[in-house]
C-alpha cells in the first residue's frame, strides 16, 4: 500500500466517523417524553421483550434482542413473516413488542398490529416517520429519522 492510498483510506475513515458522530449527536434533541415512556415500559415489562422488523431493520432488531438477552432481559427476535404464519402465538399480554420499520408502512409489520392489540401487549415503534400507520398505532413511538 502506498502512502497516498493509506492517506486516502484514513481520510475516508475520518469522514465516515464524522457522519456517524453527527447522526448520533442529531438524536440528542429528539430525546424527550417518548424516550422516557419507552424506557419505563421496558423497565416495568413483566413479560418478555419481542423485537421484530424486516430487512435491515430486522437485522438491527436481532442485535437489540441479543443485547437485551445478554444483559438479563428476556428478549427474542421474531421475523414478521414467521409471525404472520403462526409464530405470533408466542406473544402474551405481559410482553412488550418493539417494532423497527423506517417507513412505518411495512406490510408484514402492519399485519401484526391487530394481534398485538388483541393480545394486549405493549407496542413500541422505532420509525423514521412517527405519523406513519405503525407510529400512530404504537403506545410509544420513537422518531429514528
Amino acid at each position: 500500500m502506498t502512502t497516498t492510498d493509506a492517506s486516502a483510506e484514513l481520510d475516508l475513515a475520518r469522514k465516515v466517523f464524522r457522519i456517524e458522530a453527527d447522526a448520533i449527536l442529531g438524536l440528542i434533541d429528539r430525546l424527550g417524553a417518548p424516550f422516557t415512556a419507552a424506557v419505563d415500559l421496558l423497565a416495568n415489562c413483566r413479560g418478555r421483550v419481542l423485537l421484530t422488523g424486516m430487512g435491515k431493520s430486522g437485522i438491527i432488531g436481532r442485535k437489540i434482542a441479543a443485547t437485551l438477552s445478554s444483559t438479563g432481559t428476556s428478549a427474542f427476535f421474531l421475523h414478521p413473516a414467521d409471525a404472520i404464519h403462526g409464530d405470533l402465538g408466542a406473544l402474551q399480554a405481559d410482553d412488550a413488542v418493539i417494532t423497527l420499520s423506517y417507513g412505518g408502512e411495512t406490510a408484514e409489520i402492519l399485519r401484526l398490529l391487530e394481534t398485538i392489540r388483541r393480545v394486549g401487549a405493549t407496542l413500541i415503534a422505532m420509525t423514521g416517520f412517527p405519523d406513519s400507520t405503525l407510529g400512530q398505532a404504537a403506545d410509544v413511538t420513537l422518531d429514528c429519522r
